[in-house]
């Protein structure tokens, strides 16, 4: 019987740990732990870069992108550009059970979890929408703020930068008793993103690998990097073949600025962790990134900070 672990990015990922361990103690399986806690995440209206809490794209909807895997099966569901549904993990869930395939997007998305009961919802806070607003150029310039937007949103809009810093997907990966590997990825995105924007968060080998005979991978940061190198499926497969979780997040960290160097550009804010079968963990980020992350396991939960890689001179 193997010891259950479970690790989740960002100081609101101890929320989910906290969650999925109890859940782990009692015997549930990893991928239901991990969906747990990433749904208390996703449900924390304080959280802007997961759930309903989040900052919308440029034009002002909120789109939701998500992914879980079962590490035992290889089996896997996702969904991107998500509106109007709560919780994108359960309905990734819900496209791994149900169907035969692995990601749904967009209309065709809101139209299968509907079909599932899910409900609509309207997503956004208050203060995401006032912030909206005031980031608008041409709001900017009128220098005042209204509870929303008063007319709609012309082309002068695509001046409005995209917001890097707001980036913080939830990654939950997990190990129960039974010595399987369950992860989930979930996240709004960049704030700010163009309509139609999808990072690494749902896309398997990008934001989330997992498979029992190797380990789990995840990460969270600017997704167009984590989709460049194929983040986690890469760090997967250097724990195959002998590395230690460590040894494979600074791998991955290191083949972010490497190819960052080759198009002439400074590494971007990214991050990884993973989870061997055999319940060690590790995580590593690019350099500025500040990345902090939850471990659960003998019954506590601690915050760790990740080593940070530098770039090759």
């Amino acid at each position: 019987m193997a010891e259950p672990v479970v690790i989740a990015t960002w100081p609101f990922g101890k929320t989910a740990v906290d969650l999925a361990a109890k859940q782990l103690a009692d015997g549930k399986a990893a991928l239901d732990a991990v969906i747990a806690g990433a749904q208390a995440v996703e449900d924390d209206l304080g959280v802007t870069s997961v759930g309903f809490g989040s900052v919308p794209d440029r034009v002002g909807q909120l789109t939701l992108d998500s992914c879980v895997m079962d590490g035992k099966t290889l089996n896997c569901g996702a969904v991107a550009c998500l509106q109007h549904i709560r919780s994108a993990s359960a309905v990734a869930r819900r496209v791994m059970e149900k169907t035969p395939h692995i990601l749904l997007v967009g209309e065709g998305a809101k139209w299968f979890a509907l079909q599932e009961g899910f409900k609509l919802e309207m997503p956004l806070t208050v203060k995401a929408i006032q912030e909206w607003y005031d980031n608008h150029p041409e709001h900017k310039k009128k220098g005042k703020r209204q509870d929303a937007p008063a007319e709609p949103v012309g082309p002068e809009y695509f001046g409005m930068p995209i917001d890097e810093h707001n980036h913080d997907t939830v990654t939950v990966l997990g190990l129960d008793k039974a010595g399987h590997l369950g992860g989930v990825c979930t996240t709004s995105g960049l704030a700010y993103k163009l309509p139609g924007r999808v990072g690494d968060s749902p896309l398997i080998g990008a934001g989330l690998y997992v498979d029992d005979q190797a380990g789990a991978a995840g990460a969270t940061g600017v997704g167009e990097e984590i989709i460049r190198i194929g983040g986690s499926l890469f760090i997967v497969e250097q724990m195959r073949a002998g590395k230690t979780p460590q040894q494979a997040c600074e791998l991955g960290a290191k083949r972010v600025n490497a190819a960052a160097a080759r198009r002439g550009v400074h590494p971007a804010r990214v991050a990884f962790l993973a989870l061997s079968p055999k319940g060690e963990v590790g995580a590593a980020a690019t350099v500025g990134t500040n990345f902090q992350y939850a471990v659960g396991t003998g019954g506590k939960t601690e915050m760790r900070k990740a080593v940070e890689v530098k770039p090759e001179m």
